[in-house]
């Protein structure tokens, strides 16, 4: 499905690989300029520390100041740190709420001064915002807090003309967790009803669809992406 979005200035964080990388590539397909960020190094990227205000200023103003406007932002970046609640160390718990969370809220505040009426804001959440897994604390927090601050946000800057998204990917073939996908393939796509794990691009089409008017009457939303995982599984 072909999008809407030529000529639209975007800004993708986590963009050096898996999910930000597939996005990126698909805003480009469909003839956005983007502006891939990360703390990871990689061709076209463009360092950039969603945990830092001073990071994310200095992006957008450079931005601005090339393209005069920010269109899109989608806050991909996120990591996950896995142990038992009562084993967690403070310090990494802290550091997953502050990439996963307050990286997407620095964004937010950045971004919105610069976003024209029709401009759109896609989080990128999980499924582990719906529901939590053993060892998953503080990823699981994140990300049902990263979906409270999409509603939140969707209704702030609705009167400005700003939609706010969320995506929530299932099992999907990315470095964060290709250490299980490659020793549990078979296994976990035979638990979900269209029977293949997910790619990067699966998740950038509809990142893509909602950065595009295509979605115009839609905010607050959360988007399963997911392979029907959670139509058989209870959800909060």
């Amino acid at each position: 499905m072909s999008t809407d979005l030529a000529g639209k200035i975007v800004i993708v964080t986590g963009a050096a690989r898996g999910q930000g990388a597939a996005e990126a590539r698909r805003f480009r397909e469909d003839g956005a300029v983007v502006v891939a960020g990360d703390v990871l190094p990689g061709d076209g990227v463009v360092a950039l520390d969603v945990t830092s205000a001073e990071s994310w200023q200095a992006v957008v103003t450079a931005t601005v100041a090339e393209h005069g406007r920010i269109d899109v932002l989608v806050n991909n970046a996120g990591i996950h740190r896995a142990a038992p609640v009562h084993e967690m160390d403070e310090g990494e718990f802290r550091t997953v709420l502050d990439v996963n969370l307050v990286g997407p809220f620095l964004g937010i505040q950045a971004v919105v001064p610069h976003m024209p009426r029709g401009g759109s804001i896609i989080n990128v959440a999980s499924l582990n915002g719906l529901a939590a897994q053993p060892g998953t604390s503080a990823y699981t927090s994140s990300k049902f807090a990263l979906r409270g601050l999409t509603r939140a946000a969707a209704l702030d800057l609705g009167r400005l003309g700003i939609r706010v998204n969320a995506v929530l990917p299932g099992v999907v073939r990315t470095p964060m967790v290709a250490y299980v996908v490659d020793e549990r393939e078979d296994e976990l796509a035979a638990g979900l009803p269209l029977g293949r794990i997910g790619e990067p691009t699966d998740i950038a089409a509809a990142v893509a669809f909602l950065a595009s008017d295509q979605s115009s009457w839609m905010t607050g939303s959360d988007v399963t992406v997911d392979g029907g995982l959670m139509a058989s599984t209870p959800r909060l």
